[in-house]
């Protein structure tokens, strides 16, 4: 079923959008610098409270397989509203939890809610603007899941600073209030008529799959957990997702729809996007111990020298327009990446005694390119795709974006204890030097998963990016 929109609520559905994806970036990132108060208050280990990372982390993998099914059998109104209750529902409780198990059961119903929102928000984007606008809506839709992680350490180091931990999650209900709000006004209902029946086995075989590589990547480089039990739940993990392809080739309707890497634009995009993610996503994880472990920065003042990086993400959404019309998705792609690339080793000139405006401008250079990438990417996803398959499009880009980024931080975790291994990490003139190391590998990773853009033509993206390219030339005529 199609909704037509009209003009004022095409202007306030990406705003809409915005919020509720602000609301769930935000208390991603916002939770970690609250962990030792938090234990403090619950009287429990600090590493007692992975759990309550983890199990939004695996709530997640386990639920946005299926949201695309939900979106097209109960409609996208009823599922992104169900979404924000059930997150806000889950925030309440997670604030009023007087325990960890408690709070650990409040983040599954959270997950739930979080896992909704993001794909159901993309559906209703690319079905209710036409491809030629969907680059400029989708800008609404990379800001909030920068600038919330960008923000979210600062904000939570203020509220444990001079409130109690609980506000952290309390914050979100005047949030959702406002989207419910802008909901009943603005999101349209789009859904499929001719939906089928969930494909269980599917959902059984790729959630269990997919939750066990999550846990894997989240517990990984930890020392309670030994080589041995984390190889063996990462073959079975492997194992089960392979019997999701197996399972996926042989029905009608599967829970992810992988034909649509048949479509060359599409397939680009998600697994370009996982490769360059591979070296980006480890940052969020390299720059905290930069600053704190290696200049002495507290985690407050940290969470502020990332802060540029969301100003220059709101730079982007000027400019990204007009580069992609002028040099097309390709080029930007390719040379784009290098320049992520660039800069990420570029983090070697940070060290003791670097001045402050050099780690401003190196934030700056950081969040431009991260968020041209990234825009660019969400929208090629879906230069190609019928309106039709938007829904099984999201749920498979919402998932490879989720654990693109924590195979990220897995491995610059690896090569972080790699250049560690040894050394007194109590000391500076030790630790900043190996961590120069391992900000050259990032760097160098990023850069060659460039090549992987290389399989695009020229013209891909020009219906999103409104790119002219001038006419072939015409064939020469031949003599009769």
């Amino acid at each position: 079923m199609s909704a037509v929109l009209n003009e004022a609520s095409k202007r306030r559905l990406p705003w809409l959008v915005a919020i509720a994806l602000f609301m769930e970036n935000l208390d991603s990132t916002v939770l970690n610098t609250a962990v030792p108060a938090m234990a403090a208050n619950l009287n429990a280990e600090p590493l007692a409270l992975k759990a309550v990372m983890t199990s939004y982390a695996l709530g997640l993998a386990v639920f946005i397989p299926i949201s695309g099914w939900m979106a097209d059998r109960f409609g996208t109104r009823r599922v992104f509203q169900h979404a924000i209750l059930l997150f806000a529902f889950g925030s309440l409780l997670c604030g009023l939890a007087p325990n960890v198990p408690t709070l650990v059961a409040a983040r599954v119903i959270q997950a739930l809610g979080g896992a909704m929102m993001t794909p159901v928000a993309r559906i209703a984007l690319v079905r209710s603007f036409p491809r030629s606008e969907l680059l400029r809506t989708m800008n609404y839709v990379v800001i909030p899941a920068l600038i919330g992680p960008m923000v979210g350490p600062f904000i939570g180091g203020v509220i444990v600073h001079w409130l109690h931990w609980r506000v952290i999650f309390f914050i979100n209900l005047p949030i959702a209030l406002i989207g419910l709000f802008m909901l009943q006004r603005h999101m349209p209902d789009y859904r499929d008529e001719k939906s089928r029946p969930l494909d269980h086995t599917g959902f059984l075989l790729f959630g269990a799959g997919i939750a066990l590589l999550s846990y894997v990547l989240e517990v990984f480089g930890e020392h309670d957990v030994g080589a041995g039990r984390l190889s063996l739940l990462t073959a079975v993990a492997l194992a089960l997702l392979a019997l999701y392809g197996w399972h996926a080739r042989r029905t009608p309707a599967p829970v992810l729809s992988l034909r649509l890497f048949a479509v060359r634009t599409f397939r680009v995009s998600v697994i370009g996007g996982i490769v360059t993610r591979l070296g980006v996503g480890g940052m969020p994880f390299l720059l905290p111990l930069l600053y704190q472990l290696g200049l002495g920065y507290s985690p407050w003042q940290a969470g502020l020298l990332t802060m540029p990086t969301a100003a220059a993400a709101i730079l982007m959404k000027l400019t990204c327009p007009p580069l992609l019309a002028r040099f097309g998705h390709k080029n930007i792609l390719i040379t784009n990446t290098l320049l992520i690339g660039g800069v990420v080793m570029l983090y070697t000139h940070i060290g003791p005694g670097a001045p402050v405006w050099l780690i401003v401008s190196m934030s700056l250079a950081q969040g431009f390119f991260n968020s041209l990438q990234f825009t660019s990417m969400n929208s090629l996803s879906y230069a190609d795709i019928a309106d039709e398959d938007a829904s099984k499009a999201s749920s498979i880009t919402s998932t490879a974006v989720r654990l693109s980024f924590s195979f990220g931080i897995a491995f610059a975790s690896l090569v972080a204890g790699w250049f560690l291994r040894g050394l007194d990490q109590t000391d500076p003139a030790e630790i900043v030097p190996a961590l120069h190391q391992a900000f050259v590998v990032l760097g160098l990773i990023t850069m060659v998963s460039s090549a992987t853009f290389w399989w695009l033509h020229d013209h891909d993206g020009n219906n999103v990016s409104n790119r002219r390219t001038a006419p072939p030339p015409p064939a020469p005529s031949t003599p009769t």
